[in-house]
């Protein structure tokens, strides 16, 4: 079981992860590569997220209530699934200002390159000023230093153990270990919490979180035991789970907090199930819907 099996990439020691993974151990392995560890299957971690996003947001946007929605990239890596969500976000702002500022005439609009059905389908809807926003939370005990490099926002080093305990990261922007504001009434632009400036306060726990993402490392929680405990914690916190993994690892099973989510149908659907599933580039996107929040 690994993040991923492709040839070797940025900080990852051999092309095989089970090759790493016998040799150093688990643990071991992300000591060593946390600072420089790149995930190669990102093109297929995109394409899912930004499918699973433009669904979402069809169906979901008229229901969040804040300007703001938290995203918890867990087991963040080097931030793939928070640069996926950036990307998504900023292409959606971006098609706002394109569709405002359209004025082609027809002649000119025959000559533009029209995007083939699937590529349609990764195209972000466009999102204006006054939509929610994301804010970015984050956390992976061995590649916070990696996480920054490449997103400018902060990791916090929290393992699956101490988010089963209830613990959650700040707002990605807050450097970790940083002082609070006195001023705990003043809140920043969850769009300077995208671009990694200023400061944040610690996220609300009593708001909801609006989706969990776990970007190949679940199934890295190998004992039943420890995996219930940590799923059923999120799912008092978090509305949707979005596991992305090279295969259909791990098993979540009814009784643990959460259903599983047909992406298609926007429905419930039995744990069983493979409908509704997502798969671009080998990587599997699988969503879940928390039955406590």
């Amino acid at each position: 079981m690994s993040r991923g099996d492709r040839e070797a990439a940025t900080g990852i020691l051999k092309g095989s992860m089970r090759d790493n993974y016998t040799e150093h151990g688990v643990d071991e392995y992300y000591k060593k590569v946390g600072a420089t560890y790149r995930n190669p299957h990102f093109p297929g971690v995109k394409n899912c997220l930004f499918l699973w996003l433009n669904r979402w947001w069809r169906m979901r946007q008229p229901h969040v209530d804040s300007k703001k929605f938290m995203v918890f990239d867990m087991a963040c890596g080097s931030g793939e699934a928070t640069v996926a969500v950036m990307e998504w976000w900023q292409a959606g702002r971006e098609a706002h200002k394109s569709r405002q500022g359209e004025h082609e005439d027809d002649s000119d609009t025959d000559k533009r390159a029209r995007p083939n059905s699937s590529a349609k389908a990764r195209m972000p809807p466009p999102i204006a000023p006054d939509m929610p926003v994301p804010c970015i939370l984050a956390a992976d005990p061995y590649t916070s230093q990696a996480f920054h490099t490449r997103t400018g926002l902060y990791c916090h080093p929290l393992s699956f153990r101490d988010i089963a305990e209830g613990k959650l990261p700040e707002i990605a922007s807050k450097p970790v270990g940083a002082p609070k504001s006195n001023n705990s009434s003043v809140t920043p632009s969850p769009e300077s919490s995208m671009r990694g400036h200023g400061h944040s306060p610690p996220a609300n726990e009593a708001q909801v979180i609006e989706m969990v993402i776990c970007s190949f490392a679940l199934h890295l929680v190998e004992k039943p035991s420890e995996l219930f405990a940590l799923l059923w914690e999120l799912s008092t916190k978090a509305r949707w789970l979005v596991i992305l993994a090279p295969h259909k690892r791990p098993e979540i099973k009814d009784g643990w907090g959460w259903c599983k989510w047909d992406v298609d149908t926007w429905s419930e659907c039995r744990m069983s199930d493979p409908v509704g599933e997502l798969l671009e580039d080998r990587v599997h996107c699988r969503v879940y819907r928390s039955l406590n929040t």
